[in-house]
């Protein structure tokens, strides 16, 4: 009963996996098409389109996209660790809904708040993920180190802020050097924000992400305190 369970999670897993795969690959194909047609700056009409700007993001993206998506399989396959199957399919969704959704569909300006709850959604799932990757180590056989509940909770904590830090860094030397708007310093027509503002975005995310993971990790903690006080 049990291998079936595990074998319905890896079907979800490619399921989803082919999914995300075939949706990035047509939006780069997409995206390469409205690279070439598409007007060079605003051509003065009252609704905003899209520029080439715009849509080189989009392409960067999504090549980013198929790139992390193999990651998960390559620390598997080279350091032998076992990334648990739903922890892999919230990262497929994550980067369905942060890609494909968010900058290819537009839902970064056309839902409110879309980047907040991915963002929260990252912090959480990254700190679930240090969680697993210390338990995995704790159970190898070949390690000789146990960390106390505490220090498992911190580092699942700095993990996950780590990782969210890493990104904001990502965001902000892309947009230095293709003149692109990740960190969303400016409006969708175009308008630069100023001061206090254009570093709004880049504050609240790392914000949320902190906040999102200091849940998972205090939740964490418990846990596993209240396993070690049983054990």
């Amino acid at each position: 009963m049990r291998k079936e369970g595990q074998e319905n999670k890896r079907n979800w897993k490619r399921i989803i996996g082919i999914i995300l795969f075939i949706t990035l690959v047509s939006s780069i194909a997409y995206t390469i098409v409205k690279i070439i047609v598409a007007p060079s700056g605003p051509i003065g009409t009252e609704a905003y389109e899209k520029v080439k700007s715009d849509y080189v993001l989009m392409l960067l993206q999504c090549i980013l996209g198929l790139i992390v998506m193999a990651i998960p399989s390559i620390i598997e396959r080279r350091w032998l660790i076992d990334i648990p199957n739903n922890m892999e399919v919230l990262y497929f969704i994550f980067l369905y809904c942060a890609i494909y959704l968010g900058e290819v569909r537009n839902f970064y300006y056309i839902i409110p708040f879309w980047d907040t709850i991915l963002h929260a959604f990252s912090g959480a799932m990254l700190g679930a993920l240090g969680f697993a990757l210390v338990s995995i180590l704790n159970d190898y056989e070949s390690t000789r180190f146990h960390l106390s509940p505490f220090f498992i909770a911190l580092f699942a904590f700095c993990f996950a802020l780590t990782a969210g830090a890493i990104w904001e860094i990502y965001e902000y030397l892309i947009d230095g050097i293709f003149g692109l708007n990740m960190q969303k310093f400016a409006l969708e027509d175009g308008t630069l924000l100023i001061g206090h503002e254009a570093l709004s975005d880049t504050m609240k995310d790392i914000i949320v992400d902190a906040v999102s993971a200091l849940i998972i990790s205090v939740a964490g903690y418990f846990s596993i305190y209240k396993k070690c006080k049983d054990d």
